[in-house]
């Protein structure tokens, strides 16, 4: 079921709201009385400064099916279905190679909204919970048990342009939390999309999740209403009540890598120790040194 087990520290013992009234379930906080740092919430990405394509902007058609959207009739799936009859995604394994783009039902189709193809658009659906953890600052678990495959959330803030990136990283000191993300999908004509979100100021409850060498959680880009991708994260194993939730920072994890996404890895100067606990734990956090570029450079004496 959905209630938390009400013994324990981990169960919520107060009405703080982390997400204030903008998911399906409201986020706890741990310990009681403490908040973390103010941010406004949003549970969906919005446009940041730089940004090509506004987030919220319906572009993509809809599907004209009446019924059941099938791989090769709905145009919403291209190639195969994206999810399973428990609303797990399919292909999450390690067989799979790589992470495929899923392309959901929109708010224009025509199929209803129990349409097996819409899930990252219902929401937040477990109990969660921030907490302060004992080295890596504020966490994010869950307070119920989460099957292998099922959505748990996004990683939701400002879409952002590659100069604001850039700009916002300069400012940034070596004791600053870095919320930026930069996804990078290599499409079939050898083109690369980029895609910069930042959490920091305007962002979801993914804005708390900790980086691990062996996490439990997998990054896939969805796309639903536009080309702008909402940042799921899917469940990569079955995960335990109390258990913190976890990805991969650097996109490695059931990802293949060419020599480009390498060379961006590991190459900076500004390493942070990691503390996620992993047994093959890399001893550093990830590192994408092409988005520190300007900063190295005014670093030059």
């Amino acid at each position: 079921g959905m209630a938390a087990s009400e013994e324990g520290p981990e169960a919520p013992t107060q009405r703080l709201d982390i997400a204030r009234g903008l998911e399906n379930v409201p986020v706890s906080a741990w310990p009681p009385g403490a908040e973390p740092e103010p941010f406004q919430y949003t549970p969906d990405h919005v446009a940041g400064p730089g940004a090509d394509i506004d987030p919220t902007q319906i572009t993509f058609p809809g599907c004209v099916c009446l019924q059941t959207c099938l791989p090769g009739i709905c145009s919403c799936l291209r190639h195969a279905e994206n999810y399973d009859d428990n609303s797990c995604l399919i292909g999450t394994g390690s067989e799979g190679g790589c992470a495929k783009p899923v392309f959901e039902c929109n708010i224009l189709c025509r199929c209803s909204d129990h349409c097996r193809n819409r899930v990252v658009q219902q929401g937040l659906r477990f109990q969660l919970q921030v907490f302060k953890t004992e080295k890596k600052g504020w966490g994010l678990r869950t307070l119920e048990f989460i099957p292998k495959g099922r959505f748990v959330c996004e990683y939701a803030g400002e879409v952002l342009g590659y100069s604001e990136v850039q700009r916002r990283i300069q400012l940034q000191t070596i004791q600053d939390p870095n919320y930026i993300i930069a996804v990078r999908e290599h499409v079939y004509s050898g083109q690369v999309i980029e895609t910069f979100v930042d959490p920091a100021y305007i962002g979801n409850i993914g804005r708390f999740l900790n980086h691990s060498c062996e996490p439990n959680l997998l990054m896939i880009p969805v796309r639903i209403d536009s080309m702008v991708p909402k940042l799921a994260l899917f469940a990569a194993k079955d995960i335990l009540p109390e258990e913190e939730l976890s990805y991969d920072y650097s996109g490695r994890f059931l990802n293949l890598m060419d020599s480009e996404d390498k060379e961006r890895l590991d190459q900076g100067k500004i390493r942070k120790p990691c503390y996620c606990g992993a047994r093959l734990c890399a001893a550093f956090l990830p590192y994408d040194s092409s988005l520190y570029c300007p900063l190295e450079k005014s670093n030059i004496s």
